[in-house]
């Protein structure tokens, strides 16, 4: 037992340290990407004709760092901001399968084939869900009403937002299923017998449904998946087999089903279903065909990490750790402060950063901290609730007083 649990830890730990250079890199990129791509730039293009807006939901939302429920918000608020269903399908689709951050973690663990690949199978399949549904739900495919305009985010502010979402927000998003990720495959690569595949399961076609049984159901992020799959394959999983885990992992879970159908409708429910089944095989057998194509050679999906200094990967790993660390104890500051407000009009990211910097420039506060998933903003401070209300209010948002403390 002592053994088992010392080899679960360190290949847990061989996998942390392998990712962790590549999504620090990922990371800072996505700062950028938000910085300069962000909710309400997408929002003005999802609105227009049918067949452009599917194309570029799914072109913006491939390189957005994501994970499949975060995809959720940020699609709601696209519909309210005048988003076409199909857009907003499209954008659910490219978005959680991939992104900027996990395409370089990819790279480091599964190889430069996995990391060209999954980007396109992404925008492949968010483009053919969209258009597959506007020509079976033409008549539902229109635009709403756009909710609240966002005030463009000043130029000082943005080195400061990139480090900010890159490093802080992101880590806290991804934090804890990068970790299950990264235990599960140290668990799967230390238990598994490496000839228990060959043995039970022969066909790569088994493998093909084995994974789908299991990525459907499972809430799974880009890069939490990554470490899994690597496992798997280490165990004889087809690399095909991999990749459809990979596609329908992110893009599905019980959170965004439950979305799609009650959000974007019954048929758009079973639209979304099927195609993601449909595309993940699809993509799947022409991966694991190209594969086989080019050799079939293990070193076309190993991983690039290892060639990395072991010192620097350590370095990596340990600041990785720490900024996780501190994510996990940022989404628990909001209920340690003097005020807790609800916030109804929170959407995005952007909304949480106009409220927290408007009410730093309240006179008496020290200290505020926004619950973007919960709609709850805390303040710390010498200053009347009221005064707290009204600097909400002039932003464009309602406050309603949860407790005062």
């Amino acid at each position: 037992m002592v053994d088992l649990g010392y080899n679960i830890l360190k290949e847990s730990l061989d996998l942390w340290l392998a990712v962790s250079p590549y999504l620090l890199l990922g990371m800072f990129i996505a700062g950028v990407v938000h910085v300069f791509l962000g909710r309400e730039f997408i929002s003005r293009h999802l609105s227009g004709g049918p067949l452009s807006s599917i194309a570029k939901a799914a072109l913006f939302g491939t390189p957005l760092p994501l994970c499949s429920c975060g995809v959720i918000p940020v699609a709601a608020a696209l519909r309210r901001d005048g988003a076409r269903k199909s857009s907003v399908l499209s954008f659910l689709v490219s978005t959680p399968t991939t992104g900027v951050d996990s395409v370089l973690a990819t790279y480091s663990l599964l190889g430069p084939l996995f990391a060209i690949f999954r980007p396109l199978a992404a925008l492949v399949s968010g483009i053919g869900v969209g258009i597959f549904n506007y020509i079976v739900d033409r008549e539902g495919d229109r635009t709403e009403a756009a909710s609240h305009p966002h005030p463009a985010l000043a130029k000082r502010l943005r080195v400061k937002e990139i480090f900010r979402y890159g490093f802080f927000e992101l880590a806290a998003d991804i934090g804890k299923w990068l970790g299950i990720g990264v235990i599960i495959g140290g668990i799967l690569t230390a238990i598994i017998p490496g000839d228990l595949l060959v043995k039970y399961l022969p066909n790569p076609g088994l493998h093909f449904l084995a994974m789908l049984l299991v990525a459907v159901p499972l809430y799974v992020c880009a890069t939490g998946s990554i470490p899994i799959a690597s496992a798997l394959i280490q165990k004889g999983f087809s690399p095909g087999a991999a990749l459809v885990f990979l596609i329908a992992g992110p893009a599905t879970n019980t959170v965004t089903l439950s979305f799609v159908y009650s959000r974007l409708g019954k048929r758009s429910f079973y639209v979304y279903l099927i195609f993601i089944i449909g595309i993940s095989f699809l993509f799947g057998s022409v991966f694991h065909l190209m594969w086989r194509g080019l050799g079939g050679h293990l070193e076309l999906i190993r991983p690039t990490g290892e060639y990395l200094p072991q010192f620097l990967k350590v370095v990596c790993g340990i600041v990785l750790f720490l900024l996780v660390l501190n994510g996990f104890r940022a989404t628990h500051e909001v209920e340690d402060l003097e005020y807790t407000l609800h916030v109804s009009g929170m959407t995005c990211k952007h909304c949480k950063l106009t409220i927290e910097n408007g009410l730093k420039e309240v006179s008496g506060v020290r200290r505020v901290s926004v619950d973007l998933d919960n709609g709850v903003v805390g303040i710390d401070g010498d200053v009347e609730i009221e005064e707290i209300k009204r600097a909400i209010r002039d932003m464009g948002y309602t406050p309603e007083e949860k407790r005062d403390l």
